[in-house]
């Protein structure tokens, strides 16, 4: 267990979990610093000095497009000058030649080497001094990022997901909604949300209408109609070439990536389950599931056949979370925006007066740690064990 919090297993966490500022300060340095994070799209950096930031606590990165076009390299950097520390980045995302620190005007070029520096006397190696830099990885149209000076394998991660996922052409889409929600509750109350659909039927009807409530990681439940349509839906694609067997946190890795079924009739996650663009990608036939990607500590995301949608996580402090939802098209597709974000923004919402509940009571005097299902919250379970993993890995490693 972590010297800052322990846990009965089977229960949930104490409350210092999730409110006290020294457990937060340990989960940005033990848990998001040092693992493989979500920063964005690879839609978002398609074109050379595309960039966009990722804040991590009380640091920022860059992610910006190198020459070459979408095919060229990717770079990640600290957004600190090697002058006097300021932030380079103009703005939160957009398109540049190179970054100019506002502050004195040093230049760095887009993969961080500085290119001038002025007034610094005719003896000065700009070659001696670049932005910082960080661990960048993309696949299947998804960017990466990780603070750690030795990262864990991406490798493992990049396998499971790029057959999975690459179909349905995420690298080659258009960003149609991008939605922002400040959350009034801790980042580990979101993930353990999401983790369970013990909750569904009675807080999603939008979500009810094309999902079954089982089929989650760790919910033991039987339903004879899913197991049915889950049979007959993975022999369909298999033929299509697309994988049918689940990825469950392997060895305890932080990542799960599944194809599940949706109910009799509906082809998307959809208010009448109609898809509302064209197949994705490589895909030809709408009738592929809903594929589930989720990436501790701060990703999950639902990939249908007309679209997707993407969901990141950035902790602000104990007590609040930013949220970023990204929906997906193919890049010359027309789509109604509303009708197409109308079951996962509905959700959503849903889910974060959820939360915000949730973490008002954690909050409270009346709080204590309350038994976890074994029926339908074997993932939190497996969450809240590779969490308090996390941690003490880190402080070993510190």
């Amino acid at each position: 267990m972590s010297d800052l919090v322990s846990r009965t297993p089977g229960w949930s966490l104490p409350q210092a979990a999730y409110t006290d500022p020294d457990v937060y300060a340990a989960d940005l340095d033990r848990v998001f610093a040092g693992q493989w994070l979500f920063a964005g799209h690879t839609a978002e950096l398609d074109a050379p000095g595309r960039y966009l930031t990722v804040d991590v606590g009380r640091d920022r990165v860059i992610v910006v497009r190198g020459e070459g076009g979408q095919g060229g390299a990717l770079h990640a950097h600290h957004d600190v000058c090697a002058h006097r520390g300021s932030r380079v980045a103009p703005d939160d995302r957009g398109q540049v030649k190179a970054f100019v620190c506002p502050y004195h005007q040093w230049v760095y070029a887009l993969d961080g080497t500085l290119r001038s520096a002025r007034l610094m006397g005719d003896c000065f190696a700009t070659s001696s001094y670049r932005l910082a830099p960080v661990a960048v990885r993309e696949t299947a149209g998804l960017v990466f990022v990780c603070l750690a000076d030795d990262p864990p394998d991406f490798g493992p991660f990049a396998e499971a997901l790029e057959p999975r996922l690459g179909p349905h052409g995420l690298a080659d889409a258009r960003i149609a909604v991008r939605e922002h929600y400040r959350v009034a509750a801790n980042w580990k109350t979101l993930v353990e949300n999401n983790r369970e659909c013990y909750h569904c039927a009675g807080s999603h009807p939008e979500f009810s209408l094309s999902n079954f409530d089982v089929g989650v990681n760790g919910d033991v439940r039987t339903n004879p109609r899913y197991d049915r349509a889950l049979a007959a839906a993975r022999t369909r694609w298999t033929a299509q070439g697309l994988p049918g067997e689940d990825v469950n946190f392997p060895g305890g890795a932080p990542y799960r990536i599944a194809r599940l079924p949706l109910r009799d009739g509906f082809l998307s996650e959809t208010l009448d389950g109609r898809p509302l663009a064209p197949p994705m990608g490589t895909l030809t036939d709408p009738d592929v599931g809903s594929l589930r990607v989720i990436s501790l500590p701060n990703l999950w995301a639902h990939a249908n056949a007309d679209y997707a949608v993407t969901t990141r996580l950035t902790p602000i402090d104990a007590a609040t979370t930013d949220v970023e939802l990204c929906f997906l098209v193919d890049r010359d597709a027309t789509v109604d925006t509303d009708a197409l974000a109308a079951v996962w923004r509905a959700t959503s919402e849903q889910d974060w007066v959820l939360c915000e509940k949730n973490y008002a009571g954690i909050a409270s005097r009346g709080y204590r740690p309350g038994p976890l299902s074994p029926v339908v919250e074997a993932s939190v379970e497996a969450f809240l064990d590779w969490y308090l993993a996390t941690l003490d890995l880190a402080r070993t490693a510190a």
